[in-house]
């Protein structure tokens, strides 16, 4: 699994969930419910000063956990590392995303490893 942060754009339904997102230049799709759950931040060592009457988003992190298949459609065939239309594997991505309730900006957490099938 690897841990970084990194912006990404995510479509949301009507009702908050993300359905899609835009990330390195590739489009995905969510093909799978979204997990949402909160972590603790370590606030004090990233806020000067904790406003009165601040409260949500200032202690939890929104975290959501994503599957996601990349749509064929939308990538760029020009890139030498990317596959070009009708390249692209049914390979599923498990990715926890992060929503700042203040500006509702995402950034890209973990990348969660594939199992790999065992062989006999």
């Amino acid at each position: 699994m690897g841990m970084f942060s990194e912006s990404v754009d995510v479509v949301c339904s009507a009702a908050g969930l993300p359905v899609s997102l835009q990330w390195a230049g590739r489009h995905y799709t969510v093909c799978a419910d979204p997990v949402r759950w909160f972590e603790r931040r370590q606030w004090w060592a990233e806020e000067s000063r904790a406003p009165l009457g601040t409260g949500p988003g200032l202690v939890d992190h929104e975290i959501w956990r994503v599957q996601v298949r990349a749509d064929p459609l939308h990538f760029d065939s020009g890139h030498p590392d990317r596959p070009g239309k009708g390249e692209v594997g049914e390979e599923t991505l498990t990715l926890d995303l992060s929503r700042h309730l203040g500006s509702g900006r995402w950034r890209l957490l973990r990348i969660h490893d594939a199992l790999q099938p065992r062989t006999a």
